[in-house]
C-alpha cells in the first residue's frame, strides 16, 4: 500500500484550508497538515517534511513570500514543491507571476493559483505534482 502524501496547507483563513481538504479528498487519501500563519507553517514544514506545501501569500506574523524564502534556504525544505495561493490581484489589482519569484528569490513555486480558488485548477496542479 502506498504511503499517504503529506500536504501542508498554510493559510490564515480556516475556510480556505477546509476547502483545500474537501477538494483534494476527491483524489484519494492525503494527510492534510494545517498551519494558520507563516511562523506556524515554517515550524510544521521543518517538523513534518511534507510532500507539498500550499501557501497563502497574505497572512499575519509572516507573509507567504517570507515563508517561501525561508523554506527555500533551509536544506531540509528547499526541494519541497510549493503552490502559492493569492487573492492579491482581486484585492489590490496586483498580479504576481512565477518569473517574479525567480527574479527576487532565486526560485519559483510550482504554480500560482488565484483566490477564489478554482477546484479544477487545484486538482490539476496536485495531479501534475504527484503524477496521479
Amino acid at each position: 500500500m502506498e504511503k499517504k502524501k503529506n500536504i501542508l496547507v498554510i493559510d490564515d483563513e480556516p475556510d480556505a484550508i477546509e476547502f483545500v481538504r474537501a477538494v483534494l479528498s476527491s483524489l484519494g487519501e492525503f494527510n492534510i497538515i494545517e498551519a494558520n500563519d507563516g511562523e506556524e507553517g515554517l515550524i510544521k514544514a521543518k517538523k513534518n517534511s511534507p510532500d507539498l506545501v500550499i501557501l497563502d501569500i497574505i497572512m499575519p506574523r509572516q507573509s507567504g513570500f517570507d515563508v517561501f524564502y525561508e523554506l527555500r534556504k533551509n536544506k531540509h525544505t528547499k526541494n519541497i514543491p510549493i503552490v502559492m495561493l493569492t487573492g492579491v490581484a482581486d484585492k489590490a489589482g496586483l498580479k504576481f507571476f512565477k518569473d517574479d519569484m525567480k527574479k527576487y528569490f532565486g526560485s519559483e513555486p510550482i504554480e500560482y493559483l488565484e483566490k477564489p480558488l478554482n477546484p479544477d485548477s487545484l486538482i490539476d496542479t496536485v495531479k501534475k505534482i504527484f503524477n496521479i
